[in-house]
């Protein structure tokens, strides 16, 4: 069952579609844009909905106000949880990290726009993103043990150690510290760092580049980047020859071939 979000109300932050490309916008600019409990379900539920979408081929995340987003919203999210029980708690804990899964498990390549304060849950929606460009001046914390958590949250143990290495992920989700934007690009957190003012335009042009692409072919990628994690070379050299074949039997292989035969930029369509 395919869905079309292009005309999409959000409730809980900004949704923008241009062409093939959608925009989400955390929104609380006067918080430095923290989540709610309902903003956590929306944005799972949306990257849910994506996996169904043909139309829109990319998605941005960015945040209002010169800030990415500073976590879960102490009063609204933080203060509630002290008085939860253990049931209730997982509940919670379960909802954040299915908000991962489906950004991992829709089709579309993320790109992340990162300015300001990248925090906390924050920080793991970055992390979830296929590519995150950021500032010099961003700073990124995954702060759990500042209030007395564990750093494996959301996937943090098993996602930042693949990003930027066991020894440095280990620090940081140890002391809760933050990355000036300048060590998140040399530790290979952000694949580029733009000026404060070009951030959400770089990265808007990667994505409008990458939805011009072969998008069924990146959703492939997607998936193998994902899946073969958890499996071995020769496992991941057979997966990779079967993903292979089924872009071969796509149109676009072959409007990329005619295009070259023609000495002419290929025009992709996705099928």
């Amino acid at each position: 069952m395919s869905v079309n979000l292009t005309s999409y109300q959000a409730k809980h932050f900004l949704w923008s579609v241009d062409g093939k490309v959608a925009t989400v916008t955390l929104n609380r600019p006067e918080k430095k844009n923290p989540l709610t409990f309902e903003s956590y379900a929306e944005l799972r539920d949306t990257f849910r909905a994506l996996y169904h979408d043909e139309t829109i081929k990319t998605v941005v995340v960015t945040g209002a106000g010169g800030n990415f987003c500073s976590g879960g919203d102490v009063f609204e999210i933080i203060e509630p949880l002290t008085a939860m029980a253990m049931p209730e708690l997982l509940k919670f804990t379960r909802m954040t990290g299915d908000l991962v899964k489906a950004m991992r498990a829709c089709p579309q390549p993320i790109v992340a726009a990162i300015d300001g304060v990248c925090a906390g849950a924050g920080a793991m929606i970055a992390l979830g993103s296929d590519l995150r460009y950021g500032t010099a001046a961003s700073k990124v914390a995954f702060l759990f043990t500042r209030v007395g958590l564990a750093g494996c949250d959301m996937g943090a143990c098993a996602l930042l150690p693949r990003v930027i290495g066991q020894g440095r992920a280990a620090e940081l989700l140890y002391t809760g510290r933050a990355m000036d934007g300048v060590e998140a690009e040399r530790w290979g957190f952000y694949n580029r760092l733009c000026e404060q003012g070009d951030v959400l335009a770089e990265a808007t042009a990667m994505a409008k580049r990458l939805a011009d692409g072969p998008t069924f072919a990146h959703g492939i990628t997607k998936k193998a980047l994902h899946q073969e994690w958890n499996m071995g070379v020769d496992e991941a050299i057979e997966a990779e020859a079967e993903a292979q074949a089924l872009c071969m039997a796509t149109k676009d292989f072959r409007r990329a071939f005619d295009a070259f035969a023609a000495k002419r930029t290929p025009v992709f369509e996705g099928n």
